[in-house]
């Protein structure tokens, strides 16, 4: 789906916008199959007084469960920016264009192009897997178009872009804020001690920049806690058969179970596990990448209830978005009341790069000079969903130039009793105290 929705000051209503176009999930405008050509008139803008910002992520294919939430955030960005932005005592229209990478590297960089040089974008925003954020970033520092991404591993959107341990910074353009393996280490070394194991971990990471991240960085991690990991090796995505690697778990009695799939490939992989008799053996199964909305859950079935995974948000984070006013409880109570469907994490991470664009856009002195809104991210702070995010500040939360990391909660899908069959809930904080814990970790039943 792509939305070019007019948001500032001097917009059509929303009866013209219904003649001229198709409306879709959220409210927001639709184009393409689902929209007349012949009566879909173009609107026009003053480009001198409009700021265009660029979104991109995958609402369709193997990663598409990010996307759910984002015509709703999208909805609630163009209710933020309804009166437009002033900086620098000009006010500014701002008009979002949102594209599908359809969850491919190729597709990511092709539209990430078309918004650049046919849509003139002011600034870029992405989101979710390296498959996306990395193309989408790479097109923006050629092209000289300043970009903030989030949910792609730091070091799979770093390193796997070129960057050099220890060397020179080679971006000037592109910005981040995500997790990293370090995150995902220290919510298991709080999580995984609460169920009692052999502390053997077999791990299922892919020969892709995901699992080649993993295995570089959070195995040594492991290790050094004094976890033993069985690694049978990367695999391509789409297997269709994991007899072998579930071989492997089963002789090596692995009672921790660690893996960052594309959804698909862990549904395929778990349902064999449990014909094979490896889910019987499994106290920990725990998930990233994968297992982090409810629709990932419900396509294991009876498989579901009690796997681990780990959080970068919930409407359980005590943090508010600047642009909306909204807290994270009503961002997630919102989205169930507007669409039916359970909150899902991605919901927070989207709306926390709004938020960013709308600091970043006005500490810049100027939102149509691409070069001062990419210097202003350097010593950005602003609050949140995702909590407070300081570029520039040193310490732990920057590892890298460029990169401010954010935290991974561990936690558990549950059975539930309220509307829905499961629900997620946390059972450590160790990388953010400010977040509540809510339960203990439960065995894996199998």
């Amino acid at each position: 789906m792509t939305e070019e929705a007019r948001t500032g000051g001097g917009g059509i209503s929303r009866r013209e916008l219904l003649k001229r176009g198709a409306v879709g999930a959220g409210g927001l405008v639709v184009s393409g199959a689902l929209a007349d050509p012949i009566w879909a008139r173009p609107i026009t803008w003053d480009a001198s007084n409009t700021i265009t910002i660029g979104f991109v992520s995958p609402l369709t294919g193997a990663a598409g469960g990010f996307g759910e939430g984002d015509p709703y955030i999208i909805s609630l960005a163009k209710k933020g920016f309804a009166k437009g932005l002033t900086v620098g005592g000009k006010k500014y229209a701002v008009n979002i264009v949102n594209k599908d990478s359809q969850s491919s590297p190729a597709t990511a960089a092709q539209v990430a192009n078309t918004l650049i040089h046919s849509n003139n974008v002011d600034l870029m925003l992405t989101t979710s897997t390296p498959e996306v954020v990395n193309p989408v970033a790479d097109a923006c520092e050629a092209a000289g178009v300043p970009c903030v991404g989030t949910v792609d591993p730091w070091e799979a959107w770093y390193f796997g872009r070129g960057a050099k341990p220890g060397g020179p910074n080679p971006f000037h353009y592109s910005y981040l804020f995500s997790f990293g393996t370090q995150q995902f280490a220290d919510a298991y070394e709080d999580l995984w001690p609460q169920v009692k194991t052999n502390k053997v971990v077999g791990v299922m990471y892919p020969n892709d920049t995901d699992g080649n991240a993993f295995r570089s960085g959070l195995i040594p991690l492991l290790e050094k806690a004094g976890y033993k990991v069985f690694d049978p090796g990367g695999y391509q995505d789409g297997q269709t058969d994991y007899t072998s690697l579930i071989t492997g778990y089963k002789q090596h009695n692995c009672e921790i179970f660690h893996c960052a799939p594309i959804p698909p490939d862990f549904t395929t992989l778990w349902k064999q596990a449990a014909q094979q008799g490896y889910t019987k053996m499994c106290k920990i199964a725990q998930l990233a990448k994968t297992g982090l909305f409810p629709s990932q859950i419900a396509a294991s079935g009876k498989l579901g209830p009690y796997l681990a995974s780990g959080a970068y948000w919930t409407p359980h984070f005590p943090y508010s978005s600047p642009l909306t006013g909204l807290s994270s409880k009503h961002i997630g109570d919102g989205y169930t009341a507007k669409t039916g469907r359970q909150w899902n994490q991605q919901l927070g991470a989207s709306m926390s790069l709004f938020d960013v664009a709308q600091a970043v856009l006005e500490k810049s002195g100027n939102p149509k000079d691409k070069t001062a809104v990419a210097n202003a991210m350097k010593t950005l702070s602003v609050m949140t969903p995702s909590g407070r995010l300081h570029w520039g500040a040193g310490g732990k939360r920057n590892p890298v130039p460029n990169v401010v990391t954010t935290p991974i909660i561990g936690g558990q899908w549950v059975p539930s009793k309220g509307k829905f069959p499961l629900d997620f809930v946390l059972c450590e904080h160790s990388d953010d105290h400010n977040v509540p814990i809510q339960a203990r970790l439960k065995p894996y039943p199998g």
